[in-house]
């Protein structure tokens, strides 16, 4: 009876652990009331959404192909969450038009091309650290906005090419683009601002190509027959990647910070070297995956897991926030953040299957070298606000934190 009552997806994200939990407590797979009345499914369950996500042609992300109330026009681009849906690019792409999307953007996260952004990387974050050195050591210090959002965005600027006169605008577009509580005028006028923003980076870029991504993504052809990505393809996959590469290593590294400074027992297996920073971003993604929830996929057929079907034409969210803590796999202690955790790795903060993220490596390495920086630079940094009720972000897709405050303390004294 319980799986029969849809829950409500609450559009604040003000609880998504307490809400991811009541999912998986429901089973595998749940059905759900998305923000704005639509009704869809939740995939709660780590397997469940291994076997959901397996077989490519199950499951789409084309509202257009595979959505049956979109293309009934019952749900409509008044939706204030619509730009989820009606973006054409690679992670909206189904079958054949996915690798067509997606291909031109591969090159820019190579291992190749990431392990050479590495000395970049390192640079941003002395820098950003070389500022924060300036103020005075017992100062409370917001290092979200200060740190942890400037590291990721000054190396996607980079990486992108972006102007300095779009930077500004981008912050205010993306915080935007994430909040699923805002009203149908403001989503609307932040779609507006998203595309003339990407539309102005897009002619700057023809008109001063340089060694970039985006350069490269306006030069990019399909190998077959030579036609370029047309204008709304290109535009929107870059802001699909922009978008995606800034929220999730910003929601990441602010996340791994707080999670450090709460248990001290952790950084010491790191400070000892019983510990890497890499097993302290593994168990992050794992525990506080960036993104709560994965939106929006779509059954191409009638889907059977566990006894539930997902009607062909339904839609469904994936629960990254439910799969991360599923005690089938993580054990009975899902809940508690341990770095040294066999499965700590075993995760799907980054998707799973075709649409995995193509930012995943450079995400990764970002958290890792902005980690290492931080508390090597200021070993005796501390939590300033309330551990564990810090304000999360409005959202039931992004999963991060509004504000990290701290007190650095002095820097360490080097010979």
């Amino acid at each position: 009876m319980l799986r029969q009552c849809p829950i409500a997806i609450d559009p604040s994200g003000r609880n998504v652990h307490a809400e991811a939990a009541r999912l998986r407590e429901l089973g595998p797979i749940v059905k759900v009331v998305l923000p704005g009345g639509v009704p869809g499914w939740a995939v709660a369950g780590h397997e469940a959404l291994r076997e959901l996500l397996a077989d490519p042609r199950r499951v789409s992300k084309d509202a257009y192909r595979h959505w049956r109330a979109w293309i009934d026009g019952e749900v409509t681009h008044a939706w204030p969450l619509s730009i989820w849906v009606s973006v054409q690019n690679m992670i909206t792409a189904y079958g054949e038009e996915h690798t067509r999307l997606r291909k031109p953007a591969m090159a820019g996260f190579g291992a190749r091309r990431v392990a050479a952004l590495r000395p970049r990387v390192e640079a941003v974050a002395a820098e950003r650290l070389d500022a924060l050195a300036e103020l005075p050591a017992d100062e409370v210090v917001d290092l979200r906005a200060h740190y942890a959002h400037e590291v990721p965005t000054r190396v996607m600027f980079e990486l992108f090419g972006i102007p300095e006169r779009s930077w500004a605008m981008l912050h205010k577009i993306i915080n935007g683009f994430f909040d699923t509580g805002i009203s149908v005028e403001e989503a609307r006028q932040n779609s507006v601002d998203l595309y003339e923003t990407m539309a102005d980076l897009v002619a700057y870029k023809r008109a001063h190509p340089a060694d970039d991504l985006t350069s490269a993504m306006l030069a990019a052809r399909d190998d077959e027959n030579g036609a370029r990505l047309t204008e709304k393809e290109l535009t929107d996959n870059l802001i699909l990647l922009f978008t995606a590469g800034y929220e999730t290593s910003v929601n990441l590294i602010s996340s791994a910070v707080d999670l450090m400074l709460r248990h001290p027992a952790q950084r010491e297996l790191v400070e000892s070297g019983l510990a890497a920073w890499e097993d302290v971003v593994e168990e992050t993604l794992r525990l506080e995956p960036p993104a709560a929830n994965g939106f929006l996929r779509f059954a191409v057929e009638d889907i059977e897991i566990d006894g539930t079907v997902i009607p062909a034409g339904d839609p469904f969210i994936v629960s990254f926030a439910s799969v991360g803590r599923d005690p089938a796999l993580h054990g009975a202690d899902a809940d508690a953040f341990d770095i040294t955790r066999p499965s700590r790795g075993d995760h799907m903060a980054f998707g799973f299957g075709i649409h995995y993220c193509l930012g995943a490596t450079l995400a990764r390495l970002e958290a890792a070298v902005s980690l290492t920086a931080l508390f090597r630079r200021f070993p005796e940094i501390s939590a300033a606000g309330c551990p564990g009720r810090l304000p999360r972000t409005e959202s039931f897709i992004s999963n991060g934190l509004r504000e990290l405050p701290v007190r650095l303390g002095p820097q360490r004294v080097t010979g």
